[in-house]
């Protein structure tokens, strides 16, 4: 298959002079660069330690080919250990490493961020006319010819690493870790099995039993023992962590669904509960509980709850008992939970030191002024409230894992002209070293990127929101030509947008994305609205929002009109672009606000709450019992894009893969039909066999070019 940057470099060539709005400003600006070379930097995921020694190991994203890296203490140089080359959009997930260093396993294809699944239908974005399979694969760390171990997905070494555990029709399956013999059915239930985890000793393993409207926590000890099921109830029971001593476990359960309607419009509280049980009898008992208010709600961002059994018989979690997300830890006799991070700010991808004694967090907090719009890696002992930073400065650090000797945290870090890439610094703080930086490429344009201003603004209900401006001339805000601007809003919409290289995949595809606007002469504005992470519990969850209000759209709005008050836009030519959730705002926004948004791009955005039949709502399935789903539906029909079509006059680019698992094509294909009856202009690219969270590097490219080209033909000077 040819490369596709070089498939793309005559079509580009030519279209350099077309893509930038003012030509007279291009001249002063930034030097222009292609799309395909701001999404041409290796993306990383799967940042994974080994349980002892010096090793890591994760799975880059080079445009298009994915493929496991490791390094190694003391010298930390990258080395690629398998050799797939094709963009071909096979994802890399769940890698690892044995404990004794020698492998490294993972599993290939698949569509890990989707909604839901379409049975045995593998994402297939290439087309290639041949089934996908989601496999698992083990490769010598030193380097090798990767071994197919099965057809699964979800796989889990042993502590003693010679075997993996893997999910296969919802059920446990086993295989030796060097493919030696064929995987067999480990553990048959009824539900199906998820988040298994090992005994500390490697002899038991404990899983979810997923059962509809309810969920157990089981044990597996041997072919010929029953389950022991740990305290079961009418409850949902997750997230299950050994105590070190392997004879107790702590687990989070939630109640199970049913009891009388709920509103679908109002605010509810979400309790939940700690229990801990005996691994041998299963008996069990609460050790915490959650209070019934609103900040008392299990957390809604990475990792939920975040349980860890530590050390020193504390048990660690994460709550927004204060209205932010922090971490708590608790006697595992119970009695009160201890604040580990006070502070005005969140608490994300946590991770434990692998002898239990504290935890490594990212926060949105540091000296800097705009340090609320980006991360920085901490870590605070498990039994006092003593957070000690590890990577300040102004770069965003997430995703820290420990090695197994406990000496070095690696992580994701990035800056504002340099994408993420693995980084390493000792456990005690220090200068932080960056890995794998020849894999950015050549005529990667890092010293041409602008870098992002933090701005604020208020919402016409008077709630502060936050943006990064993206100006290629923040100098030169007064005289001259007056120029075209966009905003730009996220999807999610637990998501915060950041003042450098986002830590996502998606969302460091859109920072090239505005990168590349804003070297084409566009201000642009990335708007963190209400329902994202980052600015507290309240902000996550606002009231009338979503279905039932869209009060989030009040953000985007003033977005615009931010935009519209700085003196180097052009008013009349402000136009806006999003994904997902993204794209329904984009869409609520050209139809209710066609005036303020000249045009727009939307990325598989949803545009009807009240279809499939009210599932969106809340509402479950229907049932005679009377609640508020009338009036809620009636409320989301008002929150949707397609009840403004009415008002809706500017032209629109629908973009969208049609084997989107997250939000279903027909969302696209109907709000064209009402567009296309009233008479409003509006334009496709749909991408055959591609999912939401785009796989295939060439669909990104394409998309950021088509994208580009249509907001410069509708918002130019003389349209």
């Amino acid at each position: 298959m040819p490369s596709v940057r070089r498939s793309l470099l005559p079509v580009i060539a030519l279209a350099l002079c077309a893509l930038a709005p003012d030509s007279a400003f291009a001249r002063q600006s930034a030097e222009p660069f292609t799309a395909a070379q701001v999404l041409s930097a290796p993306f990383p995921t799967m940042l994974t330690a080994a349980p002892t020694g010096q090793r890591i190991a994760w799975a880059f994203f080079e445009r298009g080919q994915r493929n496991v890296y490791v390094a190694e203490g003391p010298e930390w140089t990258a080395r690629r250990i398998t050799s797939y080359n094709a963009d071909d959009g096979q994802e890399l997930t769940s890698v690892q490493i044995s404990a004794d260093g020698e492998w490294v396993i993972y599993a290939r294809g698949g569509d890990h961020g989707s909604n839901w699944s379409e049975g045995a239908l593998q994402p297939n974005p290439a087309s290639l006319p041949v089934p996908m399979r989601v496999e698992i694969f083990a490769v010598p760390f030193r380097g090798g010819t990767p071994k197919l171990l099965a057809a699964g997905d979800d796989p889990l070494i042993a502590p003693h690493g010679d075997r993996v555990i893997y999910s296969s029709g919802g059920q446990l399956w086993t295989v030796p870790i060097d493919g030696s013999a064929p995987g067999e059915r480990l553990v048959f239930t009824k539900g199906s099995i998820s988040s298994p985890v090992f005994s500390p000793d490697g002899s038991r393993i404990a899983f979810v039993s997923n059962r509809g409207d309810h969920s157990f926590i089981g044990i597996y000890t041997a072919q010929d023992k029953p389950i022991t099921w740990l305290a079961p109830s009418t409850s949902r029971d997750q997230m299950p962590r050994w105590s070190p001593d392997g004879s107790r476990i702590a687990f989070v359960r939630r109640p199970g669904s049913g009891g009388a309607p709920a509103s679908l419009i109002e605010r509810r509280a979400n309790p939940w509960q700690i229990w801990t049980a005996d691994t041998r009898t299963g008996t069990g008992r609460m050790l915490w509980q959650s209070p019934e208010t609103l900040w008392g709600s299990i957390p809604t961002s990475n990792g939920g709850a975040n349980l860890h059994w530590m050390a020193g018989g504390r048990i660690a979690f994460l709550a927004t008992l204060d209205g932010r997300a922090h971490l708590y830890s608790i006697a595992e006799s119970g009695g009160q939970p201890m604040l580990l991070t006070p502070g005005d700010f969140m608490c994300e991808y946590i991770t434990p030191s692998p002898d239990g004694r504290y935890l490594v967090y990212a926060a949105n907090t540091g000296p800097l002024e705009d340090d609320i719009d980006r991360r920085h890696l901490y870590r605070v002992p498990v039994d006092r409230a003593e957070p000690v930073a590890l990577t300040p400065g102004r770069g965003i650090e997430t995703q820290a894992v420990v090695t197994g000797d406990g000496e070095t945290i690696a992580f994701i870090g990035s800056t504002a002209a340099r994408p993420a890439l693995p980084m390493i610094v000792t456990a005690t703080g220090g200068s932080p070293r960056t890995l794998a930086e020849d894999r950015i490429p050549a005529d990667f344009p890092s010293s041409h990127l602008v870098t992002p201003r933090s701005v604020t603004f208020r919402a016409s209900d008077g709630l502060l929101v936050h943006g990064q401006l993206f100006d290629t001339a923040q100098a030169n805000t007064t005289g001259g030509a007056r120029r075209p601007a966009v905003v730009f809003v996220h999807g999610g919409p637990p998501r915060q947008m950041l003042v450098g290289w986002h830590y996502m995949f998606y969302y460091s595809n859109t920072y090239a994305i505005n990168q590349y606007l804003a070297s084409r002469g566009y201000v642009v504005l990335a708007v963190n609205y209400r329902l994202g992470i980052g600015y507290g519990w309240d902000f996550h969850h606002p009231p009338a929002a979503g279905a039932a209000g869209a009060s989030e759209y009040l953000d985007v709005k003033a977005a615009g009109e931010y935009l519209a008050s700085l003196p180097q836009v052009d008013t009349a030519r402000i136009g806006i672009y999003g994904g997902s959730y993204g794209g329904f705002l984009t869409a609520l926004a050209l139809g209710r606000d066609s005036k303020l948004f000249a045009a727009g791009v939307d990325l598989h955005g949803v545009h009807n709450f009240t279809s499939d039949g009210g599932r969106r709502l809340g509402a479950g399935e229907w049932r005679y019992e009377e609640g508020d789903f009338e009036e809620a539906a009636k409320v989301a029909w008002n929150s949707s894009p397609v009840s403004t079509v009415a008002t809706w006059t500017s032209p629109v680019l629908f973009i969208h893969g049609d084997d989107d698992r997250n939000v279903r094509f027909h969302e696209t294909v109907d709000l064209a039909r009402r567009l296309a009856a009233k008479g409003v202009a509006y334009e496709e690219f749909v991408i055959p066999d591609e999912i939401h969270d785009f796989l295939l590097y060439r669909s990104w490219t394409t998309a950021a070019e088509r994208s580009a080209e249509f907001l410069q033909r509708k918002l130019a000077r003389d349209r």
